[in-house]
């Protein structure tokens, strides 16, 4: 992989990494706090946690501004993902992680990875190799093992479908994120975090859901802050090197630090099939960490706005008060059209269409 996607490639694994143990702490919750009402503090801790990272940032940065504003152009893609990944998405997945064991749940949340390669392709044109393809067969077929209810009648387990339905929720969710991935990301937290926590909120109240103690509150509002909201903020800096369906592969590794929180938590069993799912995945994410994508392409004149340095290769612009090209800072600038080759996945300068793909 080249040496300017570690850094993306590690954000998308720290973010997985908090995600990944979501979903068994929540389940633990779960005893204690409504579904809904239970989403609604994960999502508020998520924006409460972001809006403090973010003043302690605005007073420690002699910089200023580094980060590019949302625009009024921007806030359609927002608004679709506050509803699909903030609102519907978790409330799903609390219902259905009722019924389904935690570590069957923490690999099942795998297919949000499938689900967003498969919407970035298809409905946004993103560059998909055989490799990528190959990673996402390989998830697929982990996930219809782990969802596979054998202990009665052949058949899929509802709770199995109620994970897989949140997870493709979060597919559409990243990919309207994608879109805006340029943008300030803590704002974009911020702003999911709040509004997806107080719509959550409201049907709790309207549902009647008892308030659990002050101390649990707490509790659920820190797992939010962590596993909801910098994972999120870490995972839309992911897409720009990336793109929204290797950035969601890398992220598929959130189930392995559920899996162990699961383990120790609730003695869940260790089956054949979890084993040859877990295996399957492991090699998936093996397949994308070393996928080598390069040729002759096109940028063509582009104007837009958002976090960048001078010394990247492809922001040779120049503009008053310039002094340091690896000065991190973000403005509008134009890119004039260039053709050349080199290694590169679609961030957010390679989006670009592959004929023979």
């Amino acid at each position: 992989m080249q040496r300017s996607h570690i850094i993306p490639t590690l954000q998308a694994f720290a973010a997985a990494l908090l995600f990944g143990a979501s979903a068994p702490l929540g389940k633990l919750l779960l005893g204690q706090v409504e579904p809904v009402l239970l989403a609604a503090f994960l999502y508020l801790g998520s924006g409460l946690g972001v809006l403090l990272l973010k003043l302690l940032l605005v007073a420690w940065s002699p910089q200023g501004q580094q980060e590019a504003r949302l625009v009024r152009s921007d806030y359609r893609w927002l608004f679709g993902a506050v509803l699909a990944g903030g609102v519907l998405a978790p409330i799903l997945l609390l219902f259905s992680l009722r019924e389904t064991p935690a570590s069957t749940a923490s690999l099942l949340l795998n297919f949000e990875s499938v689900a967003t390669a498969l919407i970035a392709a298809v409905v946004f044109q993103e560059a998909m190799s055989k490799r990528a393809v190959a990673v996402i067969l390989a998830v697929t077929v982990g996930s219809i093992l782990l969802s596979w209810d054998g202990s009665g009648q052949w058949g899929l387990s509802l709770g199995a479908l109620g994970v897989v339905g949140a997870c493709a929720l979060w597919g559409i969710d990243n990919n309207l994120t994608r879109n805006i991935s340029a943008k300030d990301p803590l704002t974009i937290v911020l702003i999911k975090g709040l509004g997806a926590g107080t719509v959550s909120l409201v049907i709790a109240l309207l549902l009647g859901n008892p308030f659990p103690p002050l101390s649990t509150i707490a509790v659920a509002l820190l797992l939010g802050s962590l596993s909801y909201g910098l994972s999120i903020v870490l995972f839309i800096r992911a897409m720009r090197g990336l793109g929204a369906a290797r950035t969601s592969a890398v992220f598929g590794t959130a189930p392995l630090a559920g899996v162990v929180l699961a383990f120790i938590l609730f003695q869940d069993a260790f089956t054949p099939l979890f084993a040859v799912a877990l295996l399957l995945m492991s090699a998936a994410m093996i397949l994308l960490l070393t996928e080598k994508h390069t040729h002759l392409h096109r940028h063509e004149a582009i104007t837009h706005d958002h976090r960048h340095r001078h010394d990247d290769g492809h922001h040779t612009h120049q503009h008053p008060g310039m002094t340091n090209p690896r000065l991190t800072h973000s403005h509008r600038h134009t890119h004039e059209p260039l053709e050349h080759e080199h290694p590169h996945l679609p961030d957010i300068h390679h989006r670009h269409i592959h004929a023979n793909e």
